[in-house]
């Protein structure tokens, strides 16, 4: 006989090997090697969690209670699987264009980004998960007491107790591995992969168990089908009302809640495995359900009177000296309520932090608004980690107080019914572009109360929240508002009874509201885009960038994504602007792009409000939108069109704040060269008079002082005429009148004759030339003297203002597709990030301090460059000072 101590070494070893799976896919998606995790049958058995101890264990009971009616519980969620098109495709299209987290953020994402609805849904969706958290661990607790009694008859387990030690453990398993990246759409891969396991585990045990029973007690099929008939269970007496209901009620929850939308949407990496989960999926359910009736009938024959029929899967191989299979069904028991409960856990936890923590985080820290420095993630993090601890805490309560003596089958669908609350709105928010916040939010919390009423607080038992007179009697002795008899209606099953009136009373006043209020301008765009989900498939939009700094972005995405993930998605951003650096400008699209990146971290609603907080508003005014209130297509093409010249317009006065902020600098550099050239002029002029005069008035001056007179005033005077000249160029190449003298020549003898002028002046200091002389044999047809004199002020710039110790100009040459590239690159510091969009100004100067002319080199050879065909830029990013010139090799 298997003792205690033995089984839980067995549950220990089991935890352990799914630690090893867990670990092991982790490892091999942070190292690349993510296909075999992206299996679509990977996929498949992930959606297993739906079959709980639920399935494995209240399944049996339940068919040892009602017969057939258990298939319900499994039809459902088939049905949804089959026509998968109609609904599971949209809601993963929608979930990955959105980057959805859970299911709170795809409703509140739909409504306008509510925060508001979100903390609505994740508030039910954590009370109505409650109970099935505590039906894990009941079943798991009844499991151990199965056990415990066959090894000691008589000896019984504290059972609060172990209920604890199991979601403390459980508590530590999801923590560890669900809580590893922040971003709540990336994949668990580690989680899933170990759900994966344990769907095999518990599908192979509950078919050992059924082939045990079929053939090993039961004489074969044959016999087993003669027990089933003369038992009566396997006799088809459905009752419609409570076969469709039970069916509905399965259906729902299989696409609310939220552990079933974790794997189903956020952790679904290619809609196309919806294909095979279509028909793999309804084949495992098959198999799960395949041996449950034999196991009922053939344990109410083994079984004592009166004995647990939830429990059937354990006693009946243990009551045949069958431990080893009894400890393999205890695994697959455990592993049904391990799965649901890491994966509800993981979801609820994401629901939580970034619909309830966040925002409180974001109100009651003001002073540490979006845009200050520092980390959050930790913020977040720590919120998930303690909302799972908190989650399973709550499971355990519901478990203490409600006395876990209840059904395992009708704990379920109390939980069910709960979370089906959020169904109309999730559908209506999905096909009906009508349907608004205002709407959805009565829905709920219409549908939420009605539950709460009638089947949760009631399943608690009479004395703990609703006594016993009030069950009876109703509220003030009231009948008619009897919990299981609401508005007198009576004689129905109190669980069809609380679902008709919840989701009936949720759908009308959600369409009711719908249809009397008006949804804002972001909810009739995110209506549009999630209803038209595979027309527009890129996400919403909806920002405007006018007070937007990229700055405060880059802080506020560093906090939430990590400095390296954040610096990253900015300078991929800027690169696709065609802007250099780390910051693009705020355009629409990228913060749309940015809110998405967000999203997957704190939510679309967090995220929508730490953008907001920054930019201060969204682009669509309700002006805009009136116009096309038609609820037709035309709506999204006159909203996008509002949008590109909102954004044009915003990248216009973005363009014209940079020509303004050039023309001031140009202002000031113009005052300059007009000191600078009055300077100039007067310099050579005061010098040429003073030393003539001299000559004119001193008598007797002796030979070698007239010679140096005369030296000075000749030099000034060429000083003068070669200033005179660039003015008299500059202006002659501005107004277009200059005339080109062609001629074929190489590139080489022009680049001699440019270096030989360049160097001739030693007063300009030493600079070594490196070229390749081989590369600059090239023939050109253009004017050869013109271009020389480029050259010659480029290598003349070079020679002033590298400021190296051994100063170097390299001159690179390269050719192809008819044009000439020359790059002349020195090892200086280069020019300041600031000055180099008006170096080639007319008013501009390199440097004051070692500027020797009047700053018109650079405008003269752009004009040069430009009447000859080419262009001349300065090139940013190089170790110094660089300039490239192109130039056609003929000009037609």
């Amino acid at each position: 006989m298997t003792t205690l101590n033995a089984l839980i070494a067995v549950c220990l070893c089991y935890v352990a090997l799914l630690f090893v799976v867990a670990f092991v896919a982790e490892r091999s998606a942070a190292q690349g090697r993510v296909a075999w995790l992206r299996y679509p049958m990977v996929y498949t058995l992930s959606l297993s969690i739906y079959c709980t101890a639920w399935t494995f264990y209240g399944a049996v009971g339940n068919a040892a209670r009602s017969g057939l009616e258990y298939l319900t519980i499994y039809l459902g969620p088939s049905l949804v699987m089959v026509g998968w098109w109609w609904i599971l495709r949209k809601l993963v299209r929608i979930g990955r264009s959105q980057r959805i987290t859970s299911i709170a953020d795809l409703i509140s994402s739909r409504f306008g980004k509510s925060n508001l609805l979100a903390i609505c849904v994740t508030i039910l969706a954590v009370v109505g998960t409650t109970p099935y958290i505590a039906l894990q661990l009941q079943s798991v607790t009844l499991s151990f007491e199965v056990f415990a009694e066959a090894a000691n008859p008589g000896q019984s387990l504290t059972h609060n107790a172990t209920a604890l030690y199991l979601a403390m453990g459980l508590a530590l398993f999801t923590v560890v591995f669900g809580t590893r990246n922040l971003d709540a759409n990336e994949r668990h891969h580690g989680v899933v992969m170990a759900i994966a396991v344990e769907a095999v585990v518990k599908l192979l045990a509950l078919m050992a168990v059924g082939v045990f029973v079929v053939w090993g007690v039961g004489g074969g099929v044959a016999d087993t089908l003669q027990r089933i008939d003369a038992s009566g269970l396997g006799e088809w007496q459905v009752s419609g009302g409570r076969w469709a209901g039970l069916m509905f009620l399965s259906a729902a929850a299989f696409l609310c809640l939220p552990r079933m939308f974790q794997v189903l949407v956020v952790e679904n990496d290619d809609e196309n495995h919806l294909r095979t989960a279509s028909w793999a999926f309804p084949m495992y359910m098959m198999l799960m359900s395949l041996f449950v009736l034999p196991i009922a009938v053939v344990g109410l024959e083994l079984m004592p009177e009166g004995a647990n029929p939830d429990t059937f899967v354990l006693t009946v191989p243990l009551s045949q000296g069958a431990d080893v299979l009894a400890v393999l069904s205890f695994l697959g028991g455990f592993s049904s309520a391990t799965s649901m409960v890491i994966v509800a856990a993981i979801a609820l936890s994401t629901m939580v932090s970034n619909h309830i923590v966040m925002p409180i985080w974001l109100r009651v820290a003001p002073g540490e608004g979006a845009s200050v420095s520092g980390d959050v993630r930790h913020v977040v993090m720590l919120a998930r980690r303690m909302s799972i601890a908190g989650i399973l805490f709550l499971g355990y309560l519901y478990y203490s107080l409600s006395g876990g003596g209840t059904a395992l089958s009708t704990i379920g669908l109390v939980s069910f019914t709960g979370v089906a609350q959020v169904l109309p709105v999730m559908l209506g928010g999905i096909f009906w572009r009508g349907a608004t916040r205002v709407g959805a939010l009565a829905g709920l919390c219409t549908g939420f109360a009605i539950w709460l009423y009638t089947s949760f607080l009631p399943s608690f038992g009479p004395g703990h929240f609703m006594s016993g007179d009030i069950v009876a009697f109703g509220p003030l002795g009231l009948g008619w508002l009897r919990p299981h008899a609401l508005f007198g209606i009576e004689g129905m099953d109190p669980l069809l009874h609380a679902l008709l009136w919840s989701i009936s009373l949720n759908t009308l006043v959600f369409i009711a509201v719908s249809i009397a209020s008006f949804p804002s301008p972001l909810e009739r765009l995110q209506g549009a885009q999630f209803v038209n989900v595979f027309q527009h498939s890129v996400g919403a939009r909806g920002w405007s960038a006018g007070v937007a700094q990229s700055e405060d972005l880059m802080i506020m995405a560093q906090r939430i994504l990590g400095a390296r993930e954040a610096q990253a998605l900015f300078t991929r951003e800027a690169a696709g602007q065609g802007r250099g650096g780390q910051l693009p400008d705020p355009s629409p699209d990228f913060l749309q792009t940015l809110e998405r990146e967000l999203a997957g971290s704190v939510g679309a609603a967090t995220a929508h409000a730490m953008i907001g907080q920054i930019v201060g508003g969204a682009a669509v005014s309700v002006e805009d939108l009136m116009a096309v209130a038609d609820e037709t297509a035309q709506m999204m093409e006159y909203s996008s069109r509002l949008e590109a010249q909102s954004e044009e317009l915003s990248q216009t006065a973005g363009k014209l704040r940079e020509a303004n902020e050039k023309l001031t600098r140009l202002s000031v550099q113009k005052d300059a060269f007009l000191s600078q050239i009055s300077h100039e002029l007067r310099t050579p002029m005061t010098s040429i008079r003073a030393f003539s005069e001299i000559l004119r008035d001193s008598d007797g001056l002796p030979p070698e002082d007239q010679t140096k007179y005369a030296s000075i005033i000749h030099d000034e005077a060429i000083r003068l005429t070669r200033l005179l000249d660039d003015l008299l160029d500059l202006s002659v190449l501005e107004n277009g009148q200059v005339n080109l003298n062609l001629r074929r020549g190489s590139l080489r003898d022009v680049l001699e004759r440019a270096v030989a002028a360049a160097v001739a002046d030693d007063s300009q200091g030493v600079i070594e030339l490196r070229r390749d002389t081989v590369a600059e044999d090239i023939t050109l047809y253009t004017d050869l003297d013109r271009l020389s004199q480029v050259f010659i002020n480029l290598i003349s710039n070079a020679r002033k203002y590298c400021d190296a110790v051994d100063a170097v100009l390299e001159i690179r040459v390269q050719s192809g597709n008819d044009t000439v590239i020359l790059d002349f690159i020195d090892n200086g510091t280069g020019i300041a990030p600031e000055a180099q969009d008006v170096i080639f100004e007319k008013f501009s100067r390199v440097s004051d301090q070692k500027a020797g002319g009047a700053g018109l080199g650079l405008a003269i050879c752009r004009q040069i460059v430009t009447r000859l065909g080419g262009k001349i830029d300065y090139l940013p990013g190089q170790q110094g000072a660089a300039f490239r010139v192109v130039l056609p090799m003929a000009i037609d």
